[in-house]
């Protein structure tokens, strides 16, 4: 492998400045160089040689001398540092002792005084608990004291009450002497008797004796309450009156809507309704979230000018004035979709990334040997088992290019119906190897790679391939980037250029070199500790295993048994295996794995998901099936008034509807977008159905009902199909190779229509002057003396009224503007595709064939 050497590492390393090597190569090297140019062997032979003579010496013996000397120094210190190392050793060692020492002493210490402090603490209990009990003793006791005294004056004064009513029942017969004594009795009985009041501690920091006494005296005043209602010993029934008769009053009137109305509207000043509202909704369910009618809600709406009936939307400006004008506050709904709850789309923090290997497309023209150089890369054969030479998939591939490092390679077929997978292949990748044939250059499928890069925002190494052949021209090729915005480093630009042979197998690790050393430029990272998360490279259905998908994991890892959700397929990982076949259990960042266990064929390009709630997942599955079959029914337009007269001319447009199985889903729409381009103003081509899988009974039956052809690509019909289709003369085309099926659709279009043309005069263009332009080729300088011009016209070269050449108008300008057309009486300037002896004087006739009929 080649190591650069570039002019600043050279200084760097020699000790000099970077001028002073520019100069000294300067004298021996014609082309000037820069701080960061790579130098060749030669350069670095004239550097080393002009240095090593300058900085030459006569004798050796003083730097031998040194040397000696050097080495007695170093033997001399090192003694000298054992000796100090021992010292310290043994001062660590005596520290180390006393320290032992003092923690011991201390310990001890420690020790002591903690059992000082638990002994003491310990005392201070044992008196803490012996006062608590002496001071619970002494409280029980003078509880119990206080109790007898109050049930002896309680017993005292029923006593005297009673003895009281017996002698106020008697008759007053006698007066006995004592009336005075027995008149003060009375005063005293009749007198409130001023109970004691008292007053308890009671300490809650120590658990408390349960005194049965306080029960006796609950059940004594009970009694004493119950004796109160009952009376003296006879126990009375309570009554208990009805509502009706303890609340006589006279019944409300019946309430009028307009109070209704009122009392709500206060209601609602007070504490107004709170109502969540989405982005749109029905009349209905928002009056029925603001607890109104609707008819209250649709009066609001036509008094602000808009009529909307029950079922009909309104939107949250509207739904926030019409709640304003109700007392009533509007929030905006926030919706949780199913994709929030169940796939994790948070960033990944800086210390959650790690480096992940890059992702490489190989992308350009047909037949410029991209799938070559891939297999130059993995020493294997693939363009072999490519139908028609050319690659029909999006190919996934692992290389191993030494050192550990693993390159993912994605090979993308070259011809113009392929435009969606390069598409796909661009967007799913750090890096594109653009391939050109250094004999061809650039072509209009190299161009489209280009721009898909570009679009897609990634870096772009050129791989000039075929250098091997005769006719080789590599300048030209780079010439021809330029002209697309891509300047070589050559040339003083940003994007390298690789001369490559992939028949030969030269300059292919330089290319891997190239590719390598953008992707540490680029510093890509990924976290491969959460879910997978990637994009579908190809699917398709598996007679026998169902369907299986090819995806590229981007970042997290993806292991068997996750449940995954791709586009509007959903499923559980049931095995995975490599490039080569080969099962393995967990595919991490930029690993390309094909996987079984999905419930349909995928999309080519859908995003996958690897979710935890299978439940959620297939629920959101449906719902993108509802939504692809709702845009599917919008398609179909309906007849009105406005449109009738467009729908009855198409009535006369001829439908050729086109049934289409191919073998990945790539290609089925691949060869739909091929086929519908097809369209023209007489003959419209429709694809009713296209699917993955062999050609089936049920293919037929819908072919047969619409009358339409099938057409299969890269597949075969089942037996039971192929006698289906002879039964019902059924038209089944197979092919292997795209171009054979747009030319045989296409010669069948042509047999629908009229097969007559007829030339259209645009405009005649006399040559003034004529001009030879570098890169351009040669422009005609030219005045419009009849008609119209229109750029790719047409051409007929006309010179002296005789007809030297038939070509193609390429490019139409005024001044420097690109012109659609040019009228009569106006100036241009005229490029043509292939002629280029053009004369002052000549006269371009401009035309087109136009194909009519009767």
């Amino acid at each position: 492998m080649t190591v650069k050497y570039r002019v600043g590492d050279v200084a760097k390393d020699l000790g000099v400045a970077s001028k002073d090597i520019i100069a000294l190569l300067a004298e021996y090297v014609d082309t000037p160089k820069k701080s960061v140019t790579t130098l060749t062997e030669e350069e670095l032979n004239i550097i080393f040689e002009h240095y090593t003579q300058k900085n030459s010496v006569k004798s050796l013996d003083a730097y031998f001398a040194a040397a000696d000397k050097r080495r007695e120094q170093s033997a001399a210190a090192a003694k000298k540092a054992k000796e100090e190392e021992a010292e310290a050793l043994r001062r660590q060692q005596e520290e180390a002792a006393a320290e032992l020492r003092r923690l011991a002493e201390e310990a001890a210490a420690a020790e002591k005084a903690k059992a000082d402090a638990e002994k003491a603490k310990a005392d201070a209990e044992a008196k803490a608990k012996a006062d608590a009990k002496k001071a619970e003793e002494e409280a029980k006791k003078a509880a119990e004291k206080k109790e007898i005294e109050r049930r002896a004056a309680e017993k005292r004064a029923a006593e005297e009450k009673k003895a009281a009513e017996k002698k106020a029942a008697q008759p007053p017969v006698v007066i006995p002497p004592q009336q005075p004594k027995k008149k003060k009795e009375k005063n005293e009985n009749a007198a409130p008797v001023a109970r004691e009041i008292e007053r308890r501690t009671v300490d809650t920091r120590a658990p408390q004796q349960v005194s049965a006494n306080k029960y006796d005296e609950k059940y004594d005043v009970m009694a004493q309450s119950s004796n109160r209602v009952r009376g003296e010993g006879v126990a009375q029934k309570q009554k208990i009156n009805q509502k009706s008769q303890q609340y006589k009053k006279p019944q409300r009137r019946r309430e009028t809507e307009a109070e209704r109305m009122r009392r709500i509207q206060l209601e609602r000043q007070k504490k107004p309704v709170v109502a969540q509202v989405g982005e749109t909704i029905t009349v209905g369910e928002f009056a029925s979230r603001l607890k109104v009618t609707s008819g209250e809600v649709i009066k609001k709406l036509m008094l602000m000018g808009v009529m909307a009936s029950v079922n009909e939307e309104i939107d949250f400006d509207t739904a926030y004035l019409v709640a304003e004008e109700l007392g009533a506050k509007v929030e905006r709904e926030v919706v949780v979709t199913i994709e929030e709850r169940i796939i994790d789309d948070s960033e990944d923090t800086a210390q959650d990334l790690q480096p992940r290997d890059p992702v490489v497309v190989v992308m350009g023209h047909v037949d410029h040997g991209k799938t070559s150089i891939l297999d130059a890369i993995r020493k294997t054969n693939v363009t072999a088992g490519e139908a028609g030479g050319i690659t029909q998939h999006i190919g996934a591939y692992r290389v191993d290019i030494g050192d550990g490092t693993m390159l993912t390679f994605l090979d993308t077929p070259g011809h113009a119906a392929f435009t969606s997978m390069r598409a796909r292949g661009a967007q799913a990748t750090d890096i594109a190897i653009l391939v050109v044939a250094a004999d061809d250059g650039i072509m209009p499928q190299t161009i489209e790679a280009i721009n898909h890069a570009k679009a897609a925002g990634i870096d772009i190494v050129v791989a000039v391939n075929k250098m091997d052949k005769p006719t080789a021209n590599p300048d030209r090729v780079l010439q021809q980037l330029t002209e697309h915005e891509l300047v070589p480093e050559e040339w003083g630009g940003d994007v390298i250029c690789v001369p490559v042979s992939a028949l030969t197998g030269m300059g292919i690790d330089r290319l891997l070199e190239s590719v390598q050393l953008v992707a540490e430029m680029k510093e890509l990272r990924a976290n491969p500790d959460r879910a997978a998360k990637g994009v579908v490279i190809e699917a398709r259905l598996d007679k026998g295993r169902g369907p299986i998908a090819t995806v590229l994991v981007q970042n997290g890892t993806l292991r068997s048994g996750d449940i995954l959700v791709a586009g509007t397929a959903v499923g559980r990982v049931r095995s995975m295996s490599n490039e080569r076949g080969e099962k393995i259990r967990e595919a991490g960042p930029s690993v390309p794995v094909e996987i079984m266990g999905l419930d349909s064929v995928p999309t080519a390009g859908d995003v996958f998901n690897a979710v935890t709630d299978e439940r959620l997942a297939r629920e959101l599955v449906e719902q993108r099936r509802d939504a692809a079959k709702e845009e599917q029914f919008k398609q179909y337009q309906k007849v009105t008034l406005d449109n009738l007269f467009d729908q009855m001319q198409q009535g006369e447009m001829k439908e050729l509807n086109v049934i289409v199985k191919a073998d990945v889903q790539g290609s089925v729409e691949a060869v739909r977008q091929s086929l519908e381009k097809l369209t023209n103003e007489e003959v419209r081509v429709r694809v009713i159905h296209g699917a993955v899988g062999a050609v089936s009974e049920s293919d037929v039956m819908l072919a047969n009902a619409s009358n339409a052809i099938i057409v299969g690509f890269n597949v075969r019909p089942e037996p039971l199909a192929i006698a289906a289709a002879e039964a019902a003369s059924v038209d089944m085309r197979m092919y292997r190779i795209i171009y054979d099926c747009i030319e045989e659709i296409e010669s069948a279009m042509k047999g629908m229509l009229a097969p007559k043309t007829r030339e259209v005069l645009h405009g005649r263009a006399e040559v003034r002057e004529v001009y030879k332009i570098s890169g351009v080729g040669t422009v005609a300088g030219c005045y419009i003396t009849d008609g119209k011009v229109y750029r790719n016209d047409l051409l007929r070269v006309v010179r002296e009224g005789i007809i030297i050449a038939d070509d193609k108008m390429i490019s139409l300008k005024r001044f420097k503007d690109d012109q659609r057309e040019v009228a009569e009486g106006y100036e241009c300037g005229i490029g043509l595709e292939k002629f280029n002896d053009i004369h002052v004087g000549d006269v371009f006739e401009t035309y087109i064939i136009e194909e009519y009929r009767d």
